[in-house]
């Protein structure tokens, strides 16, 4: 298998530094990143898919925006359509309809917008998850984080229970439908309650487990003591449903971080800094 590294967003909320802790300027910098995984026998396989082309075109078409105009301000988003997950799936010369899998870690609106834009693929979630999104929502954070029209269009849903033969001590969810063995769902709650990371068998270049948002700043991993910017920290606080959780399983990361580092690499959705590691090949 070949996987993709791709930035499928950019936000530049206000506090530079504050949040990405690199910036010189006043406004920081966060990605989404997504991968594109090539597998042999099963088409092409994407881990969540960011903005997408409606996101670009009409984020705020009332009475439903597929993004509120308060979350946008707030994240200061930049809406491009070169960073679409569809269209860099075509710059490297593949169709949609190439697209046969889409794993979502969580449906937030940052990570679910580009759904419809495969309208052939299956798109394989966490039960809770699928409930919580298209569910009725109470609470603000609930309202804005999970946006029915980036949703309401997606046909092939597949889902799955937080039970599954164990990985470096976490539950998993083996058996993908349709997906080889290699690829496989780590429930991971507490920002959502159905968030879940996933990890991939590279082979002899060991497991990589994108986590998703069970993090956000690089720090969290790999050293014993969690370093995490105020921005950040106060995003994660602001969006977490259990903070018990959230913490105890972003604990349980950082130690399989230290603790397994030749065999796991570990990344997260929002980190510029690991996403440039990873689409250089270097390590994190």
């Amino acid at each position: 298998m070949r996987i993709h590294h791709l930035n499928c967003g950019t936000d530049c909320p206000l506090g530079g530094a504050l949040f990405d802790g690199r910036s010189t300027s006043i406004f920081g910098e966060i990605v989404c990143h997504c991968l594109l995984v090539e597998t042999n026998a099963h088409g092409l396989v994407l881990v969540d898919t960011g903005y997408g082309l409606r996101d670009v075109a009409h984020p705020h078409r009332r009475p439903d925006p597929r993004i509120t105009l308060a979350w946008r301000t707030m994240l200061n988003i930049r809406l491009h359509e070169r960073e679409t997950a569809i269209r860099q799936v075509e710059a490297l010369g593949y169709q949609a309809t190439d697209v046969r899998h889409i794993i979502a870690t969580h449906l937030d609106f940052d990570h679910a917008g580009g759904l419809e834009d495969f309208p052939k693929a299956t798109v394989h979630v966490m039960k809770r998850e699928y409930d919580d999104a298209l569910g009725p929502h109470r609470g603000i954070v609930a309202q804005n984080r999970w946006r029915r029209r980036q949703l309401d269009e997606v046909a092939g849903w597949r889902t799955y229970g937080a039970r599954g033969e164990p990985w470096f001590g976490f539950d998993a969810v083996r058996n993908l439908e349709g997906l080889p063995p290699e690829i496989l769902m780590v429930p991971l709650p507490g920002h959502t309650w159905g968030h879940a990371g996933v990890a991939i068998d590279r082979g002899a270049a060991g497991w990589l487990l994108h986590a998703g948002d069970a993090y956000f700043y690089r720090g969290e991993m790999r050293s014993a003591r969690r370093r995490c910017t105020p921005g950040l920290c106060a995003y994660q606080r602001l969006m977490e449903v259990d903070a018990t959780s959230r913490l105890n399983n972003q604990a349980r990361l950082r130690a399989l971080s230290v603790e397994k580092r030749d065999e796991v690499t570990v990344t997260c959705t929002h980190d510029p800094v690991e996403l440039e590691r990873c689409q250089a090949g270097l390590p994190l």
